[in-house]
């Protein structure tokens, strides 16, 4: 997750103005991709599996000037609550909800050594959202009465998606409300999401920076996380005290371009998995190597995806693309041209076990639709990540100790798809060991 004040790119916004103004051809400093070229080990039950569903009858939106996206009336819960069922089912392979839940943590214990177990009851859950819109001291939320003042239709994480899991979690695979958390470290919880989500679930845990108004703060737990490069005279980091408390993590992000790293997606939503800013004084800045165009360089988000109470608890990645946009300069999300969108919003879910491919998955979809991606380095960090155990910067990753003792394994697999009208990976093609885009099209094709 970006979380440096809202409108902290400034002088990115204006750059990419007068490339507009000028008439400068995206081209000349684009990344070219190489297609099909599957890279690092796939995860997940069906290794490589990406799962993606799109309905355009989930959203029905005008725009700025009609109420606000996430008012009930513009997102039907009922259409994101089917979207979320089939998203499961399609990753799990499964017919129905319940056992694809099953599926879901017996796979997660398997991975982490606990043996072929499902979920047992009091186990509890932390559920990672993207609210950066929301973020402390960016003036969107009245940090007094919670209200959102400024930036409504900033592109945050939905309420709808979260209780669309939320539903699944508590009403499909029995886990208790009190058992938990949701929320973002650094942003408030506001009033109107809060309110769309406490009513129908009112003992769920609603996680935020202040802790004001019901909601439990996030705080610093004693769990500590290490950056790869062993950065000299730094504040310590920790793992906040709701991912350390729990046995699974599930990491809710959102389907957007960006104006410093390219993309923000599941690995970058673990930006605010700390309780300090990504360039807070003091700490490691973790914005010069994110934001780096070079190849082949250290990358803080595989620290993140391979931290044994981060990456190694999350359970399922899922990735909210009922309305992207760019951050920061973005207030409000854009529609989508090319087919199955055709003019309307993306109104899509992505969901995977595999951190790598799902993450490879949206990237693929952000670079056909934004110029941003298009930056050199941008996937860098899916190379990182996938070939953790033997990267191409030569980085000793090991997140867990101090001083490096056990490199990770490569965290899932990385490759992009052959093009942006067909959408296959090696998998779909029978050509590799990749990704496999599994898509679902359901709602009728909006006008």
């Amino acid at each position: 997750m970006q979380t440096e004040l809202f409108f902290s790119f400034r002088s990115l916004a204006i750059a990419g103005m007068l490339v507009s103004m000028w008439g400068l051809p995206v081209k000349t400093w684009a990344h070219e991709l190489d297609p099909l070229k599957p890279m690092g080990e796939a995860k997940g039950l069906k290794p490589g599996r990406v799962a993606w569903v799109h309905d355009p009858e989930a959203t029905n939106w005008k725009g700025p000037g009609d109420g606000h996206w996430w008012e009930p009336s513009h997102t039907r819960q009922d259409r994101v609550n089917a979207m979320m069922s089939q998203a499961i089912r399609t990753l799990t392979g499964e017919a129905t909800d319940a056992p694809a839940w099953n599926q879901l943590f017996r796979s997660q214990n398997r991975a982490l050594g606990k043996g072929d177990a499902g979920y047992k009851p009091g186990e509890t859950i932390a559920i990672k959202v993207n609210f950066v819109g929301f973020i402390a001291g960016g003036r969107s939320v009245n940090e007094s009465t919670y209200n959102i003042e400024k930036n409504p239709d900033y592109m945050n994480t939905s309420p709808q998606m979260i209780v669309a899991l939320l539903q699944q979690l508590v009403k499909v695979a029995g886990v208790s409300e009190k058992d938990i958390s949701v929320g973002d470290t650094l942003a408030y919880f506001p009033n109107e999401y809060y309110r769309l989500i406490h009513e129908q679930f009112p003992n769920v845990q609603c996680v935020d920076v202040a802790g004001k108004f019901g909601r439990r703060q996030s705080k610093p737990s004693q769990v500590p996380i290490y950056w790869s490069v062993r950065p000299q005279d730094c504040a310590q980091d920790f793992v906040p005290d709701w991912f350390a408390e729990a046995e699974y993590l599930i990491n809710l992000a959102n389907l957007k371009a960006h104006g410093g790293t390219g993309i923000t997606l599941c690995a970058k939503n673990n930006f605010g998995s700390l309780i300090r800013t990504p360039a807070q004084k003091g700490y490691y800045d973790l914005h010069g190597p994110s934001f780096s165009k070079e190849e082949k360089s250290y990358r803080p988000l595989v620290d993140f995806m391979g931290h044994r109470h981060i990456g190694g608890k999350t359970m399922l990645y899922l990735i909210d693309g009922l309305y992207p946009g760019i951050h920061p300069k973005d207030p409000a999300p854009r529609r989508w041209s090319p087919p199955p969108f055709n003019g309307g919003w993306a109104s899509s879910l992505l969901a995977s076990q595999d951190p790598v491919a799902i993450d490879s998955v949206g990237f693929d979809f952000l670079y056909a639709e934004y110029p941003e991606p298009r930056n050199p380095g941008v996937d860098d960090f899916l190379h990182e990540a996938a070939l953790a155990n033997h990267p191409p910067s030569g980085t000793f990753y090991d997140p867990d100790h101090a001083t490096a003792q056990k490199r990770l394994p490569s965290l899932g697999v990385h490759e992009h798809w052959n093009n942006a009208t067909e959408r296959k990976y090696s998998r779909n093609l029978g050509t590799g060991n990749g990704i496999e885009l599994v898509p679902v099209f359901v709602g009728a094709t909006p006008r």
